[in-house]
């Protein structure tokens, strides 16, 4: 399957590159957007990731998924209309949305969160419920279509838990 995943600046070095690599272990194609394509972004702890299309290339239905990687990216990567664009799109398609730790706030701002249980760092806990989800004080889970995560220890479970989603789609 081809999952696209959102990248800029700043992003959670581990929160970025382990799902992709375990979805690439798992078969499938993953597909690198940021604002420009063909950058180097580079992460937190300074690890670098090159982007393969620009967010406007990008179109949803091309996809099977969506992954959205904590940090302070997701600060970045939610002030582009385009990208709040395809999570809506993808989000009405019902196909499977990742996000883990900060990227919450991408999701939040394609008010998609309404009456979903869902979890994310604690820091963002307050906007997580006031953009209408339950809010989970535990590793990672699925509700429907979304599948997120607290923090990068969660990252197997959260893995596991997105690639069975993804799986089930097929």
């Amino acid at each position: 399957m081809k999952v696209l995943s959102f990248i800029d600046h700043e992003f959670e070095d581990l929160e970025f590159w382990y799902p992709i690599l375990r979805l690439r272990e798992d078969g499938h194609t993953v597909v690198i957007a940021g604002p420009e394509k063909g950058v180097t972004y580079a992460g937190k702890y300074g690890v670098p990731a090159n982007s393969d299309v620009s967010y406007a290339d990008v179109n949803s239905a091309d996809y099977d998924a969506l992954l959205v990687p904590g940090g302070w990216a997701p600060d970045k990567i939610r002030r582009s209309a385009k990208v709040i664009q395809i999570v809506q799109e993808m989000h009405a398609a019902n196909k499977v949305i990742g996000q883990i730790c900060h990227a919450g706030w991408v999701l939040i701002s394609a008010k998609i969160l309404s009456g979903y249980k869902v979890t994310s760092t604690p820091g963002i806990k307050d906007d997580m419920e006031n953009a209408g989800s339950i809010w989970y004080d535990t590793p990672a889970m699925v509700d429907r279509n979304i599948v997120s995560a607290q923090r990068p220890p969660d990252l197997p479970e959260y893995m596991k838990l997105f690639i069975q989603t993804l799986n089930a789609q097929k």
